[in-house]
């Protein structure tokens, strides 16, 4: 008990000796592999604030020095606690806010887990995919809503409460990546349409509910759409769909084939359409629905009647339907028995569809475009909601930010996105171009994927799926 007691006494005549004296005695009694872990933690931070490229952040090496070196601040006070039980919950404590730090700017800076939630981009990703979003390779934004918790996006699960303070809000900068959005990428981005939700009902998003049942309908009926909330940019939901238009580009969609500037965009091996199946009575069973990879959401959304069936199928799922000997007809189904949705830009009507869609011109960083109230509508959103301008239609006149104007140059690069799913993708068809803001990476990695049709030791986990790079169809 006495020894116990003297090498407590030591102890605390150490940290005294330690967290006393002139900053040259305190650097004195440094320990060389503290002086080691501190070099290590120093150069990252400067490598980080090069990245950065803003030198007031190497001001924090002042506080990294104090942590690691000099102590003038009792960071680690909660050491000399008599009380065990307190020290122990302290030392959880000061593990869990290490790790918090260090998992936000994982997420921030390096990458993300993101979950796929519907079925847009089957079969190149697949409903239940758990992946690794990489934001190195475009660049990772600079968090434009910092005080947010790292965890969620935008809502904190149980409480059920925004997981983020809107105040303050940051300028958009993207620091510098190893190259640019690509064509067939695919990317992961914040939902464009998302800045205002209607919290009970997401899909479809606030802007269509508004043209299909009116907006006062909308924000008056709280039961069935509850609160209208507004969201910063890095705040939305995050999609995942492949890009197919760039920037300057001019993007139109023929009988459900992609063109740009005039050329037919490759189809991505794995992409699918709807079909219309016959068979001579025999029913599609469970085996081969199971082989097909067809979802019991599809199948009960696809079933007609015994000898007939709507689902969408790849090239090869097609073939392997076609060499049933009961089954008597896979026919793709024509564009124009195509189920008719509101198509981007909500509230005008060009005859567009999404499967005879456009020409529609995508906005380029420093380019103009002539406006007209006809192609207004096209480019109201990116103008108005995107790059924040006030934008007005007097008397037949366009005004921006109070000025009459017959042209306007755009200050962000924006892309156009797909979904592999053609027939069953909400995409830029319908809520229209994803400004570079919205960017956040490109995944790379499938860290784990689970079946929702199965039991998890049933076929719940995909295992041939787990570590599997996503394909990319680049060529």
């Amino acid at each position: 008990m006495a020894n116990e007691k003297n090498k407590n006494k030591e102890k605390e005549e150490e940290k005294y000796v330690r967290q006393t004296g002139s900053l040259r005695e305190r650097l004195g009694r440094v320990k060389k592999t503290r002086w080691m872990r501190f070099c290590a933690v120093a150069l990252l931070y400067v490598l980080w604030t090069i990245w950065m490229g803003n030198p007031w952040l190497l001001l924090g090496l002042l506080l990294l020095g104090d942590i690691y070196l000099t102590q003038f601040l009792p960071w680690g006070a909660w050491k000399g606690l008599e009380n065990k039980t307190l020290r122990t919950i302290m030392s959880w404590v000061d593990a869990i806010v290490y790790a918090l730090v260090l998992v936000y700017f994982l997420f921030l800076f390096v990458g993300q887990n993101y979950q796929i939630p519907s079925s847009s981009l089957e079969k190149s990703l697949l409903t239940g995919d758990f992946l690794w979003v990489n934001k190195v390779v475009y660049g990772p934004r600079v968090p434009q809503t910092p005080l947010h918790f790292p965890l969620a996006q935008n809502t904190l699960p149980i409480l059920n409460c925004k997981s983020y303070i809107e105040n303050p809000q940051l300028e958009y900068h993207r620091l510098k990546g190893l190259r640019n959005v690509e064509r067939m990428d695919i990317v992961v981005f914040n939902f464009p349409a998302g800045d205002t939700v209607a919290l009970k009902v997401t899909n479809p998003d606030y802007y269509t509910l508004c043209a299909e049942r009116g907006r006062d309908v909308v924000r008056n009926n709280k039961d069935v759409f509850g609160d209208i909330v507004y969201r910063p940019v890095d705040r939305r939901d995050n999609y995942v769909k492949r890009c197919l238009g760039l920037p300057g580009e001019t993007l139109q969609i023929k009988d459900g084939i992609v063109y740009v500037d005039g050329k037919a965009v490759p189809q991505p091996k794995k992409v699918q359409y709807c079909y219309y199946i016959r068979t001579d009575g025999t029913p599609i069973g469970n085996e081969l629905f199971e082989e097909l990879g067809i979802s019991n959401e599809d199948q009960m959304r696809g079933y007609i009647g015994t000898t007939e069936y709507v689902l969408p199928l790849t090239a090869d799922m097609k073939k392997t339907l076609e060499a049933k000997p009961w089954v008597q007809m896979v026919q793709r189904i024509e564009p124009a028995e195509s189920e008719s949705i509101i198509t981007y830009p909500v509230g005008t009507d060009y005859g567009w569809t999404h499967v005879n869609y456009g020409p529609i011109w995508i906005p380029k960083k420093g380019a103009k475009v002539n406006l007209t109230l006809e192609n207004l509508p096209l480019y109201e959103r990116c103008i108005r909601n995107y790059e924040g301008n006030k934008l007005e239609v007097k008397n037949g006149h366009i005004y921006i930010n109070g000025k009459v104007e017959t042209s306007y140059t755009f200050k962000m690069d924006y892309y156009w996105m797909q979904g592999d799913n053609r027939d069953n993708s909400l995409d830029s068809r319908y809520w229209g171009f994803v400004p570079e803001d919205h960017i956040v990476g490109t995944p790379a990695i499938i860290l784990i994927s689970f079946d929702k049709d199965h039991s998890l030791f049933n076929g719940g986990i995909r295992w041939n799926r787990i570590f599997k790079l996503p394909n990319q169809d680049k060529k």
